[in-house]
């Protein structure tokens, strides 16, 4: 779970131009276990801005066996808020903390 919430703060943390933090877990589906050996991906794409939160879609694959079958692992929406250097909530189009 927290690989996932690394990933999803990635393109957040790029879209607000700085620091932000973890707000909500809106859902978090496992569909298939991550065995030992596989070669896990993650990718997560900006669902949604609002004016000082980012909502994030996060899909895992694993790759795994002989015959390197790909396979969905773990969907999840996460939520992220802009912080300031006050740690306050501040706009995503606001300025880039220093």
């Amino acid at each position: 779970m927290a690989q996932v919430d690394i990933a999803g703060s990635i393109p957040a943390f790029r879209l607000a131009r700085g620091r932000v933090a973890t707000i909500a877990v809106n859902s978090f589906l496992f569909k298939q276990p991550v065995m030992v050996g596989d070669l896990v991906s993650f990718y997560a794409d900006v669902a949604r801005i609002g004016r000082t939160s980012i909502t994030v879609n996060v899909e895992v694959y694993a790759e795994r066996g002989v015959y390197h079958e790909v396979v969905k692992v773990t969907e999840a929406t996460l939520t992220y808020v802009a912080v300031g250097p006050d740690r306050r909530p501040r706009p995503v189009t606001g300025e880039t903390e220093a």
